[in-house]
């Protein structure tokens, strides 16, 4: 594992907005602010909207007490992380990993899941600086960062994990995408594959916008492959595997862009009578890989390391030590079991 990327600067330290400058900027008075951003009732819509949007366009948010979680003799109370899904075998060791380093540093995690939602990555995000924790673990759905960029610049601690945020100068901690992608374009090339579909799920997601670019830039010179994307649950899954295999150019192989995603696709070729003809490669590991026949080969990610070097990170940035953002990108690597190995044109 390495540093890679740009080293860019530091955002300074500044004050944050408070509620009296939230109440000054929108005319009303500070109890009235005090009882918008707690959603309390009876108070005018067009009120509610001005200081709402005055809230926002200074970057105000309503701080929760947070001492209970907080150590008295000085140490670190708590670090916030905001994960994909808490049900994804990634995550929940990526979660493992965290807590097991904040464990030792004497710090309780808070975690929360998005499941993929931009807006519900907002809310979430919102209430973890509401809660003044120490610092914070993004494995981020959004484009936008404008709020975790005002609290970069405020001097909050936040590291991006498995997903970059490139609208930010911020740490982060990701798998080797595009290495992944093209060994396992490779391995399934040198078993005679010429017909290769990959299936990828929400392109707003910036792993599946990367592994789908390099998919295609890897297999520019195939005609005959096949993309297809939002694949948000194991029904689509299914479906688009049955309708590809259903063409008059079925696919001799298919990549898979996502652990849930290789799961479907193992039970769709089964039902299809086609898990020792057409050959499988997923993009991460899953549980059990190894007992199905054939054993699915993965392009094996590291959410332990990936969760640890991301937990290292924020730890030292905590404890103030003067860092500049780094970017740390974690190798992937091919395990062969058998349903990657399957040759072109086996019935």
């Amino acid at each position: 594992m390495r540093f890679d990327g740009k080293m860019t600067r530091m955002f300074p330290n500044s004050s944050r907005p408070t509620m009296r400058d939230v109440a000054h900027a929108s005319g009303v008075a500070i109890k009235t602010v005090s009882r918008v951003m707690n959603g309390e009732p009876n108070v005018a819509s067009a009120t509610a909207e001005r200081v709402l949007r005055a809230a926002d366009e200074m970057g105000y948010v309503m701080h929760q007490q947070a001492s209970d979680l907080r150590r008295r003799d000085g140490g670190v109370g708590a670090i916030g992380l905001l994960l994909s899904s808490v049900g994804n075998a990634f995550d929940s060791r990526l979660h493992r990993a965290v807590e097991r380093l904040a464990n030792d540093n004497a710090m309780m995690t808070l975690a929360a899941s998005t499941e993929d939602d931009p807006d519900v990555e907002l809310a979430r995000l919102r209430g973890f600086v509401a809660r003044r924790l120490d610092g914070l673990i993004v494995l981020t759905v959004r484009e936008d960062h404008s709020l975790l960029a005002r609290e970069l610049e405020r001097g909050w601690p936040v590291v991006f994990a498995d997903r970059p945020a490139p609208d930010v100068d911020c740490d982060s901690v990701t798998s080797d995408n595009a290495g992944g992608v093209r060994a396992a374009v490779r391995h399934v090339r040198r078993y005679g594959h010429t017909r290769i579909a990959f299936l990828s799920n929400l392109q707003v997601i910036s792993t599946s916008r990367e592994r789908t670019a390099c998919f295609r830039d890897a297999t520019s010179d195939l005609p005959d492959c096949t993309v297809t994307t939002d694949l948000a649950d194991e029904a689509a899954v299914i479906a688009a595997i049955e309708r590809l295999m259903g063409s008059g150019a079925a696919p001799t192989a298919i990549l898979s862009g996502r652990n849930d995603i290789t799961i479907a696709t193992v039970r769709a070729l089964q039902r299809l009578g086609l898990e020792r003809s057409v050959a499988l490669v997923g993009f991460d590991d899953i549980p059990m890989a190894d007992l199905v026949r054939p054993g699915i080969t993965v392009i094996a990610q590291d959410p332990d390391a990936l969760g640890e070097l991301a937990a290292t990170r924020l730890i030292a940035r905590i404890r103030g030590e003067n860092l500049r953002p780094e970017q740390v990108v974690v190798p992937t690597r091919l395990i062969v079991r058998g349903s990657g190995e399957i040759t072109a044109g086996r019935s």
